[in-house]
């Protein structure tokens, strides 16, 4: 039953990227294109995901799901080496590819080449990343 809710989870998921256009990677590089021919439309997308989840923090609160497990906690509202480093090379994944990596797997289909070719190189990143974090904690230990 746990994958059945997973599937229509994911299902959801896309359906909802695909239809606030998450998926169109032209899209997505016209909201990141502040200074040219900007589309602010995403922005509800985020107010609609941002929200939702803010609300969803704090009804979890001492809860189970129905499906097992645990709700994972809250992440720490602190902001280190791996949160910034992170997300600076998310944002230049994002701005030159126009995906992250849910719009991307929900557009798989309909990238051609170009989506196959993301993916892989999205797979190759998150496999050398442990690695890469090792070596940099090695090198500078973090605070």
């Amino acid at each position: 039953m746990r994958n059945v809710y997973a599937l229509i989870s994911g299902g959801l998921f896309g359906l909802g990227l695909w239809i606030s256009g998450m998926i169109d990677t032209t899209k997505v590089q016209g909201w990141l294109d502040v200074f040219g021919d900007w589309d602010p439309t995403l922005a509800f997308v985020m107010g609609g995901a941002i929200v939702p989840m803010a609300i969803a923090w704090q009804l979890t609160r001492g809860r189970k799901p129905l499906v097992g497990g645990n709700f994972p906690e809250a992440p720490a509202p602190r902001l280190g080496r791996n949160l910034v480093l992170g997300s600076v090379l998310f944002g230049m994944g994002w701005g030159l590819a126009g995906l992250c990596p849910g719009p991307a797997m929900a557009a798989v289909g309909l990238n051609g080449l170009g989506g196959l070719v993301f993916i892989a190189a999205m797979a190759a990143g998150m496999f050398a990343a442990p690695a890469v974090r090792t070596t940099l904690d090695r090198a500078v230990p973090a605070e």
